[in-house]
């Protein structure tokens, strides 16, 4: 439970193994944990691991890059800007955008299409 919640402490452990119906003493918690090598929840709560932010994170985690296309047009050869964004979780790719200009104004709109704001 420790391990799986960082944030509780002794108390809340103590009441959740109590709605499991085991009673076990603040104590006897504390001693099996610092037995275990596991900090008080303050302390654990601070030495996050990558693996584990990245478990508890990975649903909502994204890349994004750009990418260019070269469109043969009346002017002549233009450069396009592509902007995707992949999702990690499950590695589907959207194209947020496409634009010969990619200025301040043009991300602004694209940050709020991808964050639906």
């Amino acid at each position: 439970m420790a391990q799986d919640n960082p944030r509780w402490g002794y108390t809340r452990i103590q009441g959740a193994l109590a709605n499991l119906n085991h009673k076990v003493g603040r104590g006897t918690i504390a001693k099996v944990l610092k037995g275990n090598g596991m900090e008080p929840a303050p302390e654990r709560s601070k030495h996050t691991s990558w693996s584990t932010f990245l478990q508890s994170h990975w649903k909502t985690l994204a890349a994004s890059d750009f990418f260019t296309v070269e469109v043969w047009t009346g002017r002549g050869l233009v450069s396009h800007y592509v902007l995707f964004v992949i999702s990690l979780v499950d590695r589907i790719v959207t194209i947020a955008g496409i634009t010969a200009r990619p200025d301040e104004p043009w991300m602004l709109q694209i940050a709020r299409n991808v964050t639906d704001r």
